[in-house]
């Protein structure tokens, strides 16, 4: 089973004047992103980080993990992140002989040790990403290798996760999906991460939980934001912690499941 690669280079410069939440939660590539101002939560099933200005870090692809960017008062969130896709790395891979020698196991995502190199590439590219300019791709390119050799530079034991090629294979259903039901992705995306195609994941689904992935995915999100808000939260800090889109979508499927609209519960 396999993902197309992207067909662009990817860097994105992102600014917001406004807490803001991401919507899906699945991160399809390694990223390595610079903090540049305010702060972002972020989690997987496991742990939260909290980033803060200055701060380098590294997101594995194939992970789940939510972000809330928060601005600082007054001013604005801005952040850096280039995406390592996979037709770059195959290429930087053959060019350099280079290959993954074991498989690591961490966290979606981990801060690196601050580095001057870090900080000196990650200024040389800002000066790009302010001027907006079309037909960027080239540019982009280089950039991205030029990111990559960083990366194996400062943190030579990165190789064994840039050039791990393998895509995920066969997990227990069950056990993963009691564990990431909140994580707001699309069907094929739980499919691909439980190594299955998607009509194996349905066919398997549905002999793991007699229901279809979609039925028990909102029945599970509901039972579960029917107990966090019983436990004293609001609706809104509720509905997109447990895989909702927006607000009016959760509270409509709420008072359909249980007689009443969350607010009064």
């Amino acid at each position: 089973m396999s993902t197309k690669p992207s067909t662009k280079p990817k860097i994105l410069y992102s600014c917001y004047y406004s807490r803001s939440r991401e919507g899906e939660h699945f991160i399809p590539e390694h990223v390595f992103s610079y903090q540049i101002s305010g702060e972002m939560i972020a989690s997987d099933s496991k742990n939260t980080f909290h980033i803060k200005p200055g701060e380098f870090r590294f997101s594995r692809r194939n992970h789940l993990a939510k972000f809330t960017k928060i601005p600082p008062e007054g001013g604005e969130f801005k952040t850096i992140s280039l995406f390592l896709d996979q037709e770059i790395l195959r290429e930087i891979s053959k060019e350099h002989n280079l290959k993954s020698e074991k498989k690591l196991d961490s966290d979606a995502m981990f801060a690196l040790a601050p580095n001057p190199l870090y900080k000196s590439f990650m200024k040389s590219l800002l000066s790009y990403l302010e001027i907006e300019e079309e037909n960027n791709e080239a540019l982009f390119h280089l950039k991205i290798k030029e990111a990559i050799h960083l990366l194996l530079k400062v943190n030579p034991e990165l190789k064994d996760i840039l050039f791990d090629f393998n895509e995920p294979g066969k997990i227990d259903l069950e056990a993963f999906m009691n564990k990431n039901f909140h994580f707001n992705v699309q069907m094929h995306r739980f499919a691909y991460l439980t190594g299955r195609s998607l009509a194996t994941f349905k066919r398997d689904f549905q002999k793991v939980f007699q229901q279809s992935p979609g039925k028990w995915l909102l029945n599970k999100r509901l039972q579960e934001a029917y107990y966090l808000i019983s436990q004293g939260n609001t609706p809104s800090e509720v509905y997109i912690g447990v895989g909702f889109e927006d607000l009016s979508h959760f509270s409509f499927a709420f008072k359909k499941k249980f007689g009443i609209v969350p607010s009064s519960l």
